[in-house]
């Protein structure tokens, strides 16, 4: 099984950490992999040769650079009701794409808007807007995908939208594109529904997996349930690498660790938390 971590944890959000020096941790630390963000670490603004590089850095260190991701689509979605906003954020995952093929990496995460954000003051949209501009835009990108051989793997997240897996179904059979599935982080739905359901409705349409743990506290759960240690939570890690056998999934296992459990202040970069979050995915999926 492909392991790999995403940047966050190493890097934090500000990009304190190269992507050499990424690509360095994770083979030292035996990974098979790298995510690596876009919009922070990595720019739009990056030469096509400086991705190149990039990529035959890490090809001469054996770690694989097979999924990006990006947080962009909260701030500036592709569903966004302002036309000029629309098209920028447009622009951004038109580039998103771009660089990924320059890179190597086969699938892309996209965050495609929300209905309302995790922030009190989040603007306020209906569940049909963010449907309608989210799949039309989605249906321009995937043209853009299919060219650059690149998956988009739009990513469950609480974005009070798209809160089953049969909505998924649905979502991506009006896009109908071999280019655009989900990016299924098994931690996300959990509060609701356990990865396995996904799995089993969705199948080839998922195109990575996010890795992390989820602990609901009461009954309905909160963001800071989500903790510092995927070991410790309420993902059935056993049943979910079975139900993953059974659709043939050959994707990639990213550990996307963000310890929402510490509160406002994250604390990440965290480089021992970073170290403990790859020995637990080894310990997981060997």
């Amino acid at each position: 099984m492909y392991k790999a971590l995403n940047y966050w944890v190493f890097g934090g959000f500000e990009g304190a950490k190269t992507p050499y020096e990424f690509i360095d941790f994770a083979a030292e630390q035996g990974l098979d992999g790298i995510e690596l963000t876009f919009g922070d670490i990595i720019l739009p603004s990056i030469s096509d040769e400086e991705c190149i590089k990039i990529r035959e850095y890490a090809k001469a260190k054996n770690v694989g650079l097979r999924t990006m991701a990006s947080g962009a689509g909260w701030a500036q979605p592709i569903s966004a009701e302002d036309e000029a906003e629309a098209a920028a954020a447009f622009e951004f995952n038109k580039r998103y794409i771009e660089v990924a093929a320059l890179l190597g990496a086969e699938t892309v995460l996209l965050v495609p808007g929300a209905t309302r954000g995790l922030a009190p003051d989040s603007p306020v949209r209906t569940y049909k807007s963010v449907w309608d501009k989210s799949v039309a835009a989605l249906k321009k990108l995937a043209v853009i995908a299919e060219k650059y051989n690149v998956n988009i793997g739009v990513e469950n997240v609480w974005n009070r939208f798209l809160l089953s897996p049969m909505e998924w179904k649905y979502f991506l059979d009006e896009i109908n594109s071999p280019a655009v599935g989900i990016y299924l982080d098994i931690a996300n739905c959990q509060y609701q529904l356990p990865a396995v359901d996904y799995v089993e409705i969705l199948g080839s349409r998922i195109k990575a997996v996010h890795v992390k743990n989820y602990k609901k506290s009461g009954d309905w759960g909160c963001v800071l349930d989500f903790g510092e240690d995927i070991l410790d939570g309420d993902v059935e890690f056993d049943k979910l690498v079975t139900s993953l056998d059974k659709i043939g999934y050959k994707g990639a296992f990213t550990a996307e660790m963000i310890p929402f459990s510490r509160g406002e202040n994250l604390n990440i970069p965290d480089y021992d938390l970073a170290v403990r979050t790859v020995n637990a995915m080894k310990k997981i999926f060997g």
